[in-house]
């Protein structure tokens, strides 16, 4: 959690700076996006980004949820050995809601005894909503990092 936290400054920082820089370029002008064409690592692309080609903010909040997704499962964001449809982390985690018995289901077991349920809760809701399809519904870095120093706090 320290390496997602210290992650999320960085972006919140990238984020909120005069140029708002994005992942992989930054918008110019009164843009609040950057056009560019599809050229994200594959497993980490937010479905908005992939059918229009744009980039905002919101972009690279998705692409934390997966690095997030990754961090807590100990697995990669795409594994060609999964079934066909789960090949992608963010699709074969979705059948698990983030309540208790589900989300046990999906942690690295290699980090148990190092958290406690709750903070296993929050950090998969936290995933979630950085996943979330739909741009608007995704928190800003700023938010993320507030999620995650409040994880960091409760231990």
């Amino acid at each position: 959690m320290k390496v997602a936290l210290g992650a999320a400054k960085g972006l919140a920082f990238l984020h909120s700076s005069e140029t708002k820089v994005i992942y992989r370029d930054g918008p110019t002008g009164d843009k609040s996006h950057v056009s560019t064409r599809v050229m994200e690592t594959f497993g980490y692309a937010a479905p908005d980004y992939l059918s229009t080609g744009h980039l905002t903010a919101k972009s690279d909040v998705y692409s934390f949820g997966v690095v997030l997704l990754e961090m807590s499962t100990g697995k990669r964001a795409i594994n060609k050995n999964r079934p066909q449809g789960q090949q992608s982390l963010v699709e074969w985690a979705k059948p698990y809601p983030a309540h208790e018995r589900e989300i046990l289901r999906i942690l690295d077991v290699r980090i148990e005894g190092q958290y406690s349920l709750s903070q296993a809760l929050k950090a998969g809701n936290l995933a979630l909503q950085c996943l979330s399809k739909e741009p608007k519904t995704r928190p800003i870095m700023y938010e993320v990092v507030t999620a995650l120093e409040q994880l960091q706090d409760s231990k």
